[in-house]
């Protein structure tokens, strides 16, 4: 406990969650809500470290992420830029115009109230309840298919998933197969329209903090949170396989209620 008070991140812990950040990046259980969850079930004190320090740790832990996916999904990435068209543009903008727009003049106050573990419990719940839902539309529509509205649809989607818990994955997978795209399809949307929003954030997010200025030792923690959060997410790519083809939603929604009940019984002690 000294270490959380003296309002430092020990190290361990920083690669700690730096490895939790890969496999909960690439799969619909919400990676925000497993870094502000976890010491909260583990008992690290993480709310006597300053709140700036905790955020510019999680900027640090998506910008390694981000690092991992443009690299490890380059040759997707690739592909999707041989097809690129005025509507595939159309349906980007879109899906990133919502999300930005309410991450860059509402994200401190989501933070500051909605930031708990009752809240983020709330979030996993509610981001479960829509994929159990969602995942039970017919999978009519594959690649090609992607139109304007389903841009707006994906946005909305991401806009939804600045509250913690929600899952950016989770709720543009659910806004994919609530418009009957195949599971694969939704998979490869998500993944596709997310990916702009992770790499703005991190720079915006990094911008901010090279502003407020890091000393020595915040800047190794970030680092070493970084290093982890790339080396797992770059080791985890074969996950994203796991919610493709015909596998359902519905493993993944039950592992966030589990997360959830776990949290809830622990708030009523």
């Amino acid at each position: 406990m000294r270490e959380a008070v003296d309002g430092r991140i020990p190290t361990r812990r920083a690669v700690a969650l730096g490895i939790v950040q890969g496999p909960a990046e690439l799969l619909p259980v919400s990676s925000s809500a497993h870094i502000v969850l976890i010491p909260w079930l583990a008992g690290w004190g993480w709310e006597a470290i300053d709140p700036e320090v905790r955020k510019s740790f999680e900027v640090a832990l998506h910008a390694g992420a981000a690092a991992a996916l443009l690299i490890g999904q380059r040759r997707v990435i690739a592909e999707e830029l041989r097809f690129f068209d005025l509507r595939r543009a159309a349906v980007l903008a879109l899906s990133f115009a919502p999300a930005a727009v309410v991450g860059y003049t509402l994200e401190r106050p989501i933070e500051r109230r909605l930031g708990g573990p009752r809240a983020t419990a709330i979030g996993l719940l509610a981001g479960a309840a829509t994929m159990v839902i969602a995942d039970r539309r017919p999978q009519e529509r594959g690649r090609g298919e992607v139109g304007w509205r389903d841009g707006l649809a994906l946005g909305i989607a991401q806009a939804t998933a600045l509250a913690p818990g929600v899952s950016r994955n989770g709720a543009t997978l659910a806004a994919a197969r609530c418009r009957r795209f195949s599971r694969e399809q939704a998979n490869l949307l998500s993944r596709t329209v997310a990916l702009p929003i992770i790499v703005g954030a991190s720079a915006l997010k990094g911008g901010r903090l090279a502003q407020r200025g890091a000393s020595p030792r915040l800047r190794r923690t970030l680092a070493i949170g970084a290093a982890a959060s790339f080396a797992s997410t770059l080791a985890s790519q074969r996950l994203i396989h796991l919610i493709e083809r015909d596998r359902a939603l519905w493993p993944y929604a039950a592992y966030r209620t589990a997360l959830a009940a776990a949290v809830l019984a622990k708030l009523r002690r």
